[in-house]
């Protein structure tokens, strides 16, 4: 009965039997018996997932929904959410995970037997691993710390004996690490705090509240038998951040790789903003390792620490509230502190924390959020200890901010400004820097600044940076540093400024205004050798010019269309997916639109990837553009990305390059194409090709395949003409290159 609670939408019916969305609909259609919406609007109507399933199933269209899908299904149907779910399977994945034993003993018998025992099972694995985050003006209750008196009485509940199975008996919960004395020591009041509710930091679900969510968690075990815990768990996850990517800023995986390693070895990390916790996650977790993270988005705290206590056995202290109107660890003094935090936020809290003790370097100004969490950081840090953050570029340059930039520099918590390149992170068309701070100990004598820019490593198109340069540059650059407190001037790249050069009036911390210009030896020789590699270029073009076409009258041949030739078994018809390998680059839509090798990432899923082999056809369906690509040395074992779906055809039927030459005509695009109010959609099924002979294809796939050299070779000219502008406006303007 509680199955039939998860609703699916027709995107998702058309993902669980393999078809498109258009497939769906035309079943509704024709098929009477096809089951009724049960929820949804009337242009996007949800459907009972058991009643769809049985129908598929009883139309032979369906041998069996994968575990992995139908376990996904009823997540994102959840009657409460797919958050929500996600925070009862996340749970019970750690029940598994810690105490198969115990999970066996609960899970047998009925649904409404396991939502009874659940919650006291779940207590023995989550306050243990959790604990509780009982909260009073902004102050995290911790052991020998009096809980306040709203939470210090002892609680009564009934719960059945888990490992006997017996019936339900009174029993009491005193909350861990606060002993239950009168006589413990109160914890300190702290001025101009905002109150914070009490709150445990992974609420622990009722029965009634686990009963919908049954079906959902005996389909998750059955799928951690398969994958593990965790590896379900990042499934789960990484499917339900991509549903909802709108919604979350991500950081990426490099970009939290590079994060941690600049933090160095640590014990105690914070961090403040933790959104699904990737920062945490990229640290070498050890035994004895305690991870803080807070943040305002209660469902995005709860799967921090879930996701954490898989990923490890680190102790993990998580909360909910804004950091800095309710911070939840006062008192913590952390070796580490990690934080990706929200950009240009003007309701940070500037009106009711003007008195707060953390602005030590000066108070923010309202347009100033990034430099309250700055401080926030620093005051929340060990003497000593270090803090990494991702910034917008404005920090390190507005007006505003100088007073407290100076002020950081000055007393040396100031230690690094990296610009990182374009497309590091959200928002993609901005170079982010990364700011190094550490805690002072003591005074510092004459101090220098490391300041590094690494934007030379930008990727082409969407594909990211090349991340091994970046890290390569940044962390030898910053070690150097760190070791000796300076570092030999590395042109174009870094430099060790003395803090006294920065302290004018704008306090201007943008690397590439204080670095001096890539080493100009062999200038003018760099630009000849692209100029001689343009003229090559340029002649090889000229050699592969296509002859004007002779034929006055168009030719008429019997046609047919991709959807037929599949259906033939003429060519195996994939689309690309959401989920990727590690260390297997991702073929993007933007790859094949540019001509470019695979540059792309997806989040590293167990879903079955789409990979390229040599011959097959690529061709994009977003953008109204007739291009399409043979896969070549260069993308072949690449996965395929989204909006990208690949034409394998039979070598024995039909000719690769003829296919992907007719399937590039403009007319040919046009009658196959569906347009929306903001892009084009290719529907590749009705693209159509001639019915020739296969030694006629492969008259015509040799013309097409010249066009195509002939079209790289035009890239590549225009890529060289650009590279040698660009230098020679350098040259002129640097004094490496004469007039003359």
């Amino acid at each position: 009965m509680q199955d039939n609670a998860t609703e699916v939408t027709a995107a998702g019916i058309a993902r669980l039997a393999g078809v498109g969305r258009a497939a769906v609909s035309n079943w509704r259609r024709r098929h009477a018996d096809f089951p009724k919406p049960v929820g949804g609007t009337e242009a996007s109507p949800s459907f009972a997932l058991a009643e769809v399933e049985a129908w598929l199933r009883h139309q032979g269209k369906l041998a069996e929904v994968p575990l992995r899908e139908r376990v996904w299904q009823q997540l994102a149907g959840h009657p409460e959410g797919p958050a929500a779910a996600l925070a009862h399977v996340g749970c019970v994945l750690l029940l598994i995970h810690d105490r198969p034993t115990v999970w066996l003993e609960v899970g047998a018998g009925s649904d409404e037997r396991l939502a009874a025992l659940l919650p006291a099972a779940l207590e023995q694995v989550t306050v243990p691993r959790f604990g509780r985050v009982q909260a009073e003006r902004g102050v995290h209750a911790e052991v020998g710390a009096e809980p306040p008196s709203a939470v210090n009485r002892p609680v009564t509940v009934n719960t059945p004996d888990v490992v006997s199975g017996g019936s339900a008996a009174p029993r009491t919960l005193n909350t861990p690490n606060e002993p239950n004395t009168p006589n413990a020591p109160r914890t300190p009041h702290l001025p101009n705090a905002p109150s914070v509710p009490a709150a445990l930091a992974v609420p622990l679900p009722t029965g009634p509240e686990l009963l919908p969510s049954v079906p959902l968690l005996r389909g998750a075990a059955e799928l951690a038998a398969e994958l593990g815990a965790r590896q379900t768990f990042e499934f789960l996850l990484g499917r339900h951040l991509d549903a909802n990517s709108r919604q979350f800023t991500p950081t990426p995986t490099e970009l939290a790789r590079l994060m941690a390693d600049l933090a160095g070895p640590t014990r105690t990390v914070l961090d403040p903003a933790c959104g699904t916790g990737a920062l945490l996650r990229a640290l070498d977790t050890r035994p004895g390792m305690e991870f803080h993270a807070q943040d305002s988005a209660p469902e995005l705290a709860v799967l921090t620490a879930l996701r954490l206590a898989l990923h490890g056995r680190a102790t993990v202290r998580a909360a909910v509230g804004d950091s800095l109107r309710a911070d939840a660890f006062p008192r913590l003094r952390a070796d580490t502190v990690l934080c990706h935090p929200p950009f240009n936020e003007r309701n940070w809290g500037h009106d009711e924390l003007a008195y707060d003790p953390r602005w030590e370097y000066g108070f923010p100004a309202r347009a100033e959020s990034e430099l309250a969490w700055v401080q926030h950081a620093l005051a929340r840090l060990r003497d000593g200890g270090t803090a990494v953050l991702l910034m917008p570029p404005a920090t390190a340059s507005r007006r505003s901010g100088r007073r407290i930039r100076a002020d950081l520099l000055r007393r040396g918590a100031l230690r690094a400004v990296v610009a990182l390149p374009v497309g590091a992170a959200p928002p993609y068309n901005i170079p982010l820097h990364l700011w190094v701070l550490r805690r002072p100990e003591k005074a510092p004598g004459r101090p220098e600044v490391l300041l590094a820019d690494a934007g030379q490593f930008a990727g082409e198109g969407r594909g990211g940076p090349d991340w091994q340069a970046v890290r390569d540059v940044v962390l030898d650059t910053w070690w150097a540093h760190d070791r000796d407190g300076t570092l030999p001037e590395r042109p174009g790249l870094a430099r060790s400024v003395p803090v006294i050069e920065l302290l004018d009036d704008d306090v201007d911390l943008a690397p590439a205004r204080h670095l001096p210009p890539p080493a100009a030896a062999d200038g003018a020789e760099q630009l000849a050798a692209v100029r001689e590699c343009l003229d090559e270029t340029l002649r090889l073009t000229t050699g592969l010019t296509p002859s004007p076409a002779t034929t006055e009258r168009p030719v008429r041949w019997p046609l047919t269309t991709v959807g037929e030739l599949a259906r033939g078994s003429a060519l195996v018809m994939r689309a690309g997916g959401n989920g990727g390998h590690a260390r297997v680059p991702v073929l993007t839509d933007h790859d094949v639109l540019a001509g470019t090798g695979p540059s792309g990432t997806l989040p590293e899923t167990d879903e079955e990837a789409v990979l390229t082999e040599a011959g097959d056809v690529v061709v994009p369906v977003l953008g109204g553009g007739s291009v399409v690509r043979v896969v070549d040395g260069a993308t072949v074992g690449a996965v395929l990305g989204r909006n990208l779906v690949l034409l394998r055809p039979d070598p024995a039927a039909l000719d690769p390059w003829f296919l992907a030459g007719f399937l590039r005509g403009t007319a040919n695009n046009r009658q196959a194409s569906s347009y929306a109010s903001t892009a084009t959609r290719l529907d590749v099924r009705r693209l159509q090709l001639p019915r020739l002979p296969l030694d006629e294809q492969r008259r015509y796939g040799a013309r097409f395949r010249a066009l195509d050299e002939f079209e790289r070779a035009l890239r590549h000219a225009g890529r060289l003409g650009d590279q040698l502008v660009r230098g020679m406006y350098d040259g002129l303007t640097d004094g490496t290159v004469p007039p003359g």
